[in-house]
């Protein structure tokens, strides 16, 4: 059997688009490949956003600072030194963004301005870190993104 130049051009066309819809299946039934949003409720966040950057402003307003160091042993978080540490609460969220199951919250020690997150928690790579806090009836609120 002869095939001419529009046969050929047919199976051509047929066997990139089957290349095609081969790379698309794969691509998607691929477990990597997921893409879950960070967190489950970010329209209820969206909403409160407000309230976040009043807290960062809170923050900035107070003339204090967090300092985040990476130590041996895990990860230190030392809250601002003008605030007293017997009165502040609140939480660390640490937040991993390729993956939303190692995500896990910190609640904050009550008297000790000095925070620690052990190593064991913590997996090589990007995080974001978030700490919330209330100080005297005040809310404040620090970010960042750190690699482990």
């Amino acid at each position: 059997m002869k095939i001419n130049w529009g046969t050929g051009i047919v199976i051509a066309f047929i066997g990139f688009i089957g290349f095609i819809l081969y790379f698309v299946i794969q691509a998607s039934a691929d477990p990597r490949a997921e893409h879950d949003m960070v967190t489950d409720s970010y329209y209820k966040k969206e909403l409160e956003y407000q309230q976040e950057l009043n807290a960062s402003a809170n923050l900035k307003a107070s003339g204090g600072g967090v300092t985040v160091r990476r130590l041996p042993d895990g990860l230190a978080i030392r809250l601002p030194e003008r605030m007293d540490p017997a009165a502040i609460r609140g939480t660390i969220g640490m937040y991993r963004p390729s993956d939303d199951n190692l995500d896990f919250e910190w609640p904050i020690q009550p008297g000790d301005s000095l925070q620690r997150i052990p190593s064991d928690r913590l997996v090589e790579g990007r995080w974001d870190l978030r700490i919330d806090w209330e100080y005297h009836g005040e809310k404040y609120l620090y970010r960042t993104r750190l690699t482990y």
